[in-house]
């Protein structure tokens, strides 16, 4: 079976050839690597097209920031900043992911021409938030999530990350299931980078596959966070700036979609968007290579364009003619 087949279909959306591209459009004073840049509605719109315009088949859009330490906004502030971004991008066509952790939020997003909900808690935060869902029938991400980060990167203790994140994540799982949502609109993101040190994250990448194996469409998202700093820092120096960590995003980026990720949800867009679509001409040309009939020489021809004869039968001085057959 082919990556691609494997990323599996979220009804409710596009289908994409390849890896889709989430880009992010954080309408936050505080996020850890943008924050006040696109706070302004206009802004944030005009930063919202402009990923389209640069590969992002989806944009994700967030009025909270879930950085660790960071403080929750109340309800009506996330309202105020959200739901005139996603109303302004829904009707430029553009498919939009709202990245809320409340029920009302979502429910007015979706509202607003939202087509997908991004709750980094699962629907813990919010005990409202998975019937909201289910009743709209709208496709929701489930993350591994272990609690507010508020106070720092809390309960990230494993003794095995890999098997504990899958086991926790088939436990949200099934109660998003058993809230109603439907199983062909569910997405899992391993959380990178909640309650999670730089070894856990970098274990949950290279072995995707333990997350295909819950049988939904998966997103990863990586971008920018704080396990890529510790990589390209090495062991002595200083973690660049969050802004200066987007060409090891594109790395992570290709790899997921060779490791048939659904999505990867990124900040910068053109660099991964490039890195995606090489992954999946390298994919295609592997499964050429591996259907049936590919590798078999073809046969040679002649001057005359007539088939040559086979190499045992071509002119020479060994037994049966065979000079040159290894």
């Amino acid at each position: 079976m082919s990556k691609q087949s494997g990323r599996g279909r979220v009804v409710g959306l596009p289908e994409w050839d390849r890896c889709a591209v989430m880009g992010v459009v954080n309408v936050t004073p505080d996020s850890f690597s943008d924050g006040g840049r696109w706070f302004d509605t206009t802004a944030a719109v005009k930063h919202g097209l402009q990923l389209v315009a640069e590969g992002a088949d989806l944009v994700d859009v967030g009025g909270e920031s879930t950085r660790p330490g960071a403080s929750r906004v109340d309800e009506t502030e996330e309202l105020r900043r959200v739901i005139p971004v996603v109303r302004g991008l829904s009707s430029e066509g553009v498919v939009v992911s709202v990245d809320t952790m409340r029920a009302s939020v979502a429910a007015q997003a979706l509202a607003a021409g939202a087509a997908l909900v991004n709750d980094v808690s699962g629907g813990l935060a919010d005990p409202a938030m998975i019937p909201a869902v289910a009743d709209t029938g709208a496709p929701f991400v489930v993350m591994h999530w272990r609690g507010f980060l508020e106070g720092g990167n809390v309960r990230g203790v494993y003794t095995d990350v890999v098997a504990e994140v899958v086991d926790e994540l088939h436990a949200r799982v099934e109660a998003v299931l058993a809230g109603g949502v439907s199983p062909d609109r569910i997405v899992v993101d391993p959380g990178l980078g909640f309650s999670k040190e730089a070894d856990q994250d970098l274990s949950l990448l290279a072995h995707l596959d333990r997350l295909h194996a819950l049988g939904h469409p998966l997103l990863v998202a990586a971008s920018r966070k704080r396990f890529l700093g510790r990589v390209l820092a090495g062991p002595e120096g200083a973690p660049p700036p969050a802004r200066e960590r987007d060409a090891a995003t594109a790395a992570v980026s290709a790899l997921a979609a060779e490791a048939g990720a659904w999505a990867v949800r990124v900040h910068e867009v053109r660099a991964t968007a490039d890195a995606v679509r090489v992954a999946r001409a390298v994919e295609g040309a592997r499964e050429e290579g591996s259907a049936p009939g590919a590798g078999t020489p073809r046969p040679a021809h002649t001057a005359t364009g007539e088939p040559a004869p086979p190499a045992a039968h071509r002119g020479g001085h060994g037994p049966s003619g065979a000079e040159g057959v290894r």
